[in-house]
């Protein structure tokens, strides 16, 4: 796929829901995209990019009960511990970053809207989108009704609630519950939001309709891009909600992917805190293509750290074999859909021969380390 922006590149990518720290399937899917900001910003485009957190959900409210912390509270340190982790591991901040919480009042009247089009009903106190109004349905994920339905169950939907218009309609308002915080929602009562409606409320207020990329984990390919893109196009009545999808690989760890469902997590802080240096962890994720799923072990790790050492030896020294064309060759791989791991192999061949034998260029080492800070993260 070509994604060609114009002189402003569009990017939303989803945010974290914050009721525990980030993980390494989080570092490798934020990383991606920003190898994606960082290609557009060295093809001298300004870059808009959004993130949201989901700081009110059920995940949240569950651990904040589980925990006894306000879920507020628990809100705020997670994001603050997330925030941490990103800027350690070298990630350009978003230029907009928009919680849940805050948004609420740009997400309402977009379902009134939908109601009043006739693209959501009321099914006792909660308001629900109709797939079947949105005709381009189905084209972002293109899978068939039976495998939506299994996954919209598995990943926070309600396929089996009787009385819904279609097994795959999402919720867009959540009446009041006791004991769960809320929201006035105007006509629509007091509530909070569905999942899919808040990032389509700050994507559309922030980007517009038609941004170039709608990037996040290959587990939200459907629902979660599938039902924002449809949410949207019935409300705008254009086509498409974002020019294109990426999705990240995801992470494993002995052999299931890494969740916290599952319980099966490397945290960034925790190896952080355990002395790895945030440039090894990120090298250990770009040694891996942005789409594939791979398994963390320690070998990786250490493999990381190896390549961390070798790098900083060869721009340590006072001269070297010229670097101008490794930048293009870096240049090249991340244009080649982000091919970091054939970027890393030709720093690695630099190094190699800047180890071996040396050179006369006194600016090489500089450029490539500079290089290497600007379009792959790492500092050296």
């Amino acid at each position: 796929m070509t994604i060609d922006p114009g002189p402003v590149a569009r990017l939303y990518v989803c945010g974290i829901t914050p009721y525990d720290a980030t993980h390494l399937g989080h570092a490798a899917t934020y990383n991606a995209f920003d190898l994606v900001q960082r290609v557009w910003l060295d093809t001298k485009r300004q870059v808009q990019y959004v993130q949201n957190v989901t700081d009110v959900d059920d995940p949240l409210l569950e651990r904040a009960a589980a925990t006894g912390v306000e879920w507020t509270e628990l809100a705020e340190r997670e994001t603050a511990l997330f925030r941490e982790d990103m800027t350690a591991l070298r990630l350009l901040p978003p230029a907009h970053y928009i919680g849940v919480v805050e948004a609420i009042p740009a997400i309402v009247p977009l379902i009134e809207r939908l109601r009043e089009a006739g693209a959501a009903y009321e099914l006792d106190g909660d308001t629900y989108f109709s797939v079947e109004s949105d005709p381009d349905f189905g084209k972002v994920s293109r899978l068939d009704a039976a495998s939506m339905r299994l996954l919209s169950a598995e990943r926070g939907g309600d396929p089996e609630r009787s009385g819904k218009k279609n097994p795959l309609d999402p919720i867009l308002w959540l009446a009041a519950r006791p004991g769960e915080p809320s929201w006035d929602g105007d006509s629509l009562g007091r509530g909070r939001p569905g999942w899919h409606i808040e990032c389509v409320a700050i994507a559309l207020e922030h980007l517009g309709m038609g941004f170039d990329v709608q990037g996040g984990g290959s587990d939200l390919a459907f629902p979660h891009h599938e039902m924002g893109a449809s949410h949207a196009q019935v409300l705008t009545g254009e086509y498409p909600y974002a020019q294109a999808y990426v999705h990240a690989g995801m992470v494993a760890l002995n052999g299931e992917k890494m969740s916290k469902s599952k319980g099966n997590l490397v945290f960034v802080s925790a190896l952080r805190r355990a002395g790895v240096d945030p440039a090894a962890i990120r090298l250990a994720l770009l040694d891996h293509h942005y789409r594939a799923d791979w398994e963390w072990t320690d070998a990786v790790l250490d493999e990381a750290v190896q390549r961390l050492a070798r790098w900083r030896a060869a721009v340590s020294r006072p001269d070297g074999p010229p670097a101008d064309a490794l930048v293009e060759e870096i240049r090249e791989a991340l244009a080649d859909d982000l091919d970091a791991p054939r970027a890393l192999a030709a720093v690695d061949r630099w190094a190699v021969a800047q180890q071996a034998d040396g050179g006369t260029d006194t600016g090489a080492p500089g450029l490539a380390s500079r290089a290497v800070d600007a379009l792959l993260g790492v500092a050296l």
